[in-house]
């Protein structure tokens, strides 16, 4: 099985003497818990160092599990429940109306919801937040009220957004996680960072893992790729400028962290191996959390999304549920993970899943947009395929 992985991993980046990187990943990695596999360089620059364990790269919504776990851990410790009402403790979350519309003259129509906020709504997103780079309307109401920030600024202003609805009453997608680092910030009086470490990264020996990119040293971060793609399908890859700014103020739990593949593995293994959580508290994380109602609207998005590499690696037909960390599949995939499984990805297309049932858990990095490189779907299939052969002859 490790030369049948490591083999996919070199078959989908470019080699070393390649001066354009077309229909393959500048670089990859890939580690399941107990083993790890990387292939590539580190920039478009074919004499550039090797990509391996230690590089480094940004996280983007792979940052939530480690979120996650950290708020769980509050739970864990009875800080906080997870169906208390927290709006006392974020008044700033609290205050945000849901965007009814707009009238006639385009003005937005805003109204106050009266609903309590609670940790579930922000673990399951559940909360109705969006982001207003992304959606429509947002960025309609950006446009008519002059606000000059966005969610890329890393502040607290640039998630202070409205609602798309109150609380509870379906599944959104947005900014969730940010006010939930936001919360445990509020409630420890610690900034997150310096209790991820003291908490999660420190306790798994994370070494590499930052809020902080400008800490790292620049031979150690893997470039930023953007692709194109040609009328014939072919994508190529370039060169191109970070989205994050050089120094950032807010800690954003929904997408800040940079690590390594060696560090997220050491996460991955730490959720399985019940290291950072009991094991009744990772039960919770695995918990199914939608009703009826936001479960439609999560598959109704997730078959509008697959396109651009959402739950990609599921069939389409596969019925979905949102635990406390990630979407959950819960109907066993043919040949590979197990119902129950968790899994996530990121913008840089980094995706990662943890199957408790086959005691499984992998994680695939690379740092190329848009998400959904499709060369990055088909070798993460390949790859996790090879995984569930090796591990039960499937």
């Amino acid at each position: 099985m490790e030369k049948q992985l490591d083999d996919i991993l070199k078959s989908h980046v470019a080699t070393p003497s390649e001066t354009e990187v077309k229909d393959k990943l500048l670089a990859a990695g890939f580690v399941v818990v107990d083993r790890e596999g990387t292939a590539g360089r580190l920039d478009f620059d074919p004499s550039s160092p090797a990509y391996g364990p230690d590089s480094v790269s940004w996280l983007a919504s792979m940052s939530k599990l480690a979120t996650a776990v950290s708020l769980l851990q509050l739970v864990e410790r009875g800080v906080v429940g997870l169906d208390d009402d927290v709006s006392s403790i974020v008044p700033e979350l609290a205050a945000l109306p849901v965007l009814r519309g707009f009238s006639d003259d385009g003005q937005p129509i805003l109204e106050a919801h009266g609903r309590a906020i609670t940790l579930q709504h922000l673990l399951s997103h559940t909360l109705a937040i969006g982001v207003d780079m992304a959606d429509p309307d947002l960025i309609r109401w950006a446009k008519s009220t002059g606000r000059s920030t966005n969610y890329m600024s890393y502040t607290l202003e640039g998630i202070k957004t409205p609602l798309r609805f109150a609380p509870g009453e379906g599944w959104y997608y947005g900014t969730a996680y940010d006010w939930a680092g936001h919360l445990l910030t509020q409630l420890t009086g610690s900034p997150l960072s310096s209790y991820m470490q003291a908490h999660v990264f420190g306790p798994l020996g994370m070494a590499s893992t930052t809020f902080r990119p400008e800490s790292i040293a620049a031979q150690r971060k893997l470039a930023f790729a953007y692709s194109e793609t040609d009328n014939a399908g072919s994508i190529t890859l370039k060169l191109g400028p970070s989205p994050l700014p050089a120094k950032t103020e807010f800690e954003a739990g929904g997408s800040g962290l940079f690590s390594t593949p060696g560090d997220y593995a050491r996460l991955l293994h730490g959720v399985l191996a019940h290291k950072i959580l009991k094991p009744e508290t990772t039960d919770l994380l695995f918990a199914p959390q939608l009703d009826g109602t936001q479960r439609g609207i999560l598959m109704a998005i997730a078959a509008y999304a697959r396109e651009g590499g959402f739950t990609s690696e599921l069939p389409p037909d596969s019925p979905l549920d949102h635990g406390l960390a990630g979407v959950l599949n819960t109907a066993d995939v043919p040949g590979k993970r197990r119902a129950g499984s968790l899994m996530w990805s990121g913008a840089t297309n980094g995706r990662w899943w943890i199957d408790r049932e086959t005691g499984v858990a992998g994680a695939v990095f690379t740092q190329v947009e848009p998400h959904g490189n499709k060369v990055l779907v088909g070798m993460f299939d390949e790859l996790e395929q090879v995984v569930y052969r090796g591990r039960l002859g499937s």
